[in-house]
C-alpha cells in the first residue's frame, strides 16, 4: 500500500517499563484470571502452586527471552524475523504458524471476552441468570463480540507507543488496583481461610503426574508463548535495554498476577461453602452466585468482570499485533486500515465459535467425531497444540540451529554479564525446554480435544 511509508508504520517502546507493562499485559489474560484458578482447584491448590512456579523457571522464562531476542535482533514481524535469521529456510514456516494462530485464538478469545463485558453490566442490574441462558442468545453475544473486537482494533491502530503501550500504562495499574481491592473484601470474608490453606499450603500427597502436567502447561500456555506475540514485541525493544531483565519482569507480572486471582477466588469459594473443582464454570457460574450472596456483592461482581474485561483485552491487542506487523513489514501494508481489515477476518472466522455456545447451531455446539464444541476445538488446535509446537520450534531454533555466539552477542548488547549465566540458558533451551514441551503435547494429543 505504501513501502516508503512502512518504516514510520513500525516504532519502539519508550523505555524498558512501557515494554514490561505491554508485554506483562500480553501475557496476563484470560489464562491468569479465568483458567489458573479453576485448573489450580482441579490439581490440589497448594501442590498446583508449588509445581506450577517451578515451571515458569525452567520452561517459561527461557522461551521468553528466547523469543524476544529473535524479536530485537531482526527488528521484525514473526515471519519476518526467521527470514532474516536464516533466509530462504524453512524456518519462516514456523512464524507463518504464529501469524494464523494469532489470529484464530483472537477469533474465539474475543467470544469469551465479550462475555467478560456482559457480565459487568449482569452484575449492575443484579441479574446474574444463568450463564447458559446469556451465552446462548446470540442477540446479546454477538454485539459484545463485535465490540470487543472493535475495541481491541482502536487500541492497536495508534500504533507501539501512542497506541499499544500508551493503554497498557492506563490498564495494566488499574488491572492490578482492582485485583488488590477484591483481594482485600475476599480474604475478609468469614472462613476465608480454609481457602487460604489450601491453596498456600501444600499437600505433596496430592502431587501426581496429572498434576505435573497440568502445571506445566497452564506455566506455558499463560505466558503466551509460541505464537510470535513476544518475538513481535522483542522486535520494538531497543538495542541497549537488558532483554533478560525485561523478560523475567514480565514473567514476574505475569505469575503474580495469577497468583492474585487464586488469592481473590479461593477465599470467597470456601467461604460460601462451594465447589473449588467446578472447573471452566468456576468464573461465569460459581463466583456470580458468590456475588449475590455476599454484602456488596453486586458492586464487587461488576468490579471483578471489569477486571476480567482488562486482562482481556491486553491480550487481544498482541493477538492482533502479531498479524498486524506482519503485514505491515512484509506486505507494506498501512497500519490504520490493516488493523481493521484483519478484524473484520477475525470477526467472520469467529462466527462458528460464537454460534456453537449453549446449543445455538446444534451440530457446531457437537461436532462429528470430534463431540466437542467449534469453540473447544479451536481452543485445542490453536490454544494449546499450535502454541506448544511454536515453541517447541523456537527452542530448537535458538538452541541448536541459530548460532550460539549470535544469539549471545544481541542478548550481551543489553545485559554484559549475560556471559555468566549463558550456559544455563542454553542447556535449557537445548535439552529441558524441548522435553518438557514434548511431554505436554503429548498429553494434549492423548487426551484428545
Amino acid at each position: 500500500m505504501n513501502p516508503e511509508g512502512n518504516l514510520k508504520q513500525r516504532g519502539q517502546w519508550s523505555s524498558r517499563f512501557g515494554f514490561v507493562l505491554a508485554a506483562a499485559g500480553s501475557a496476563i489474560g484470560l489464562g491468569n484470571i479465568w483458567r489458573f484458578p479453576y485448573v489450580a482447584g482441579e490439581n490440589g491448590g497448594g501442590a498446583f502452586l508449588f509445581l506450577y512456579l517451578i515451571c515458569i523457571l525452567l520452561l517459561g522464562l527461557p522461551v521468553m527471552i528466547a523469543e524476544l531476542t529473535i524479536g530485537r535482533h531482526s527488528g521484525k514481524n514473526p515471519v519476518g524475523a526467521f527470514e532474516a535469521i536464516r533466509p530462504g529456510s524453512p524456518w519462516k514456516i514456523i512464524g507463518y504458524l504464529g501469524v494464523i494462530t494469532g489470529v484464530c485464538i483472537l477469533s474465539y478469545y474475543s467470544v469469551l471476552a465479550g462475555y467478560t463485558v456482559g457480565y459487568i453490566g449482569k452484575s449492575i442490574a443484579g441479574n446474574l441468570s444463568s450463564y447458559e441462558s446469556f451465552t446462548s442468545n446470540a442477540m446479546i453475544s454477538l454485539p459484545l463480540f463485535a465490540a470487543f473486537i472493535a475495541l481491541t482494533c482502536f487500541v492497536v491502530q495508534g500504533g507501539v507507543r501512542n497506541g499499544i503501550e500508551k493503554w497498557a500504562r492506563i490498564l495494566m495499574p488499574v488491572l492490578f488496583v482492582l485485583m488488590i481491592i477484591l483481594i482485600i473484601r475476599s480474604v475478609t470474608l468469614e472462613g476465608a481461610g480454609r481457602g487460604l490453606s489450601f491453596y498456600l499450603k501444600p499437600d505433596f500427597s496430592k502431587i501426581t503426574g496429572k498434576t505435573f502436567n497440568a502445571a506445566l502447561g497452564q506455566a506455558f500456555f499463560s505466558l503466551s508463548l509460541g505464537m510470535g506475540a513476544m518475538i513481535t514485541y522483542g522486535s520494538y525493544i531497543k538495542k541497549d535495554d537488558n532483554l533478560v531483565i525485561s523478560g523475567t519482569f514480565v514473567a514476574f507480572f505475569d505469575t503474580l498476577i495469577a497468583i492474585m486471582a487464586g488469592l481473590l477466588i479461593f477465599p470467597a469459594i470456601f467461604a460460601m461453602n462451594m465447589d473449588p473443582t467446578e472447573g471452566t464454570g468456576l468464573v461465569f457460574k460459581v463466583l456470580p452466585e458468590i456475588f449475590r450472596l455476599i454484602p456488596g456483592g453486586t458492586i464487587v461482581g461488576a468490579f471483578f468482570f471489569i477486571l476480567l474485561s482488562i486482562a482481556a483485552l491486553t491480550s487481544t491487542i498482541s493477538l492482533l499485533e502479531v498479524v498486524t506487523a506482519y503485514l505491515v513489514d512484509e506486505k507494506h501494508w498501512l497500519r490504520s486500515k490493516t488493523v481493521w481489515i484483519v478484524g473484520g477476518i477475525t470477526f467472520v472466522v469467529g462466527l462458528p465459535s460464537l454460534l456453537s455456545q449453549e446449543g445455538m447451531v446444534p451440530w457446531l455446539a457437537d461436532l462429528p467425531l470430534v463431540h466437542t464444541s467449534f469453540l473447544g476445538l479451536m481452543d485445542w488446535i490453536f490454544g494449546n497444540v499450535m502454541l506448544g509446537v511454536g515453541a517447541f520450534f523456537i527452542a530448537i531454533f535458538v538452541g541448536w540451529v541459530w548460532k550460539n555466539g549470535d544469539s549471545t552477542k544481541e542478548i550481551l548488547s543489553g545485559f554484559p554479564g549475560f556471559g555468566r549465566i549463558a550456559p544455563v540458558f542454553y542447556f535449557l533451551l537445548k535439552y529441558i525446554c524441548p522435553i518438557l514441551i514434548l511431554v505436554v503435547l503429548f498429553f494434549l494429543i492423548k487426551s484428545g480435544a
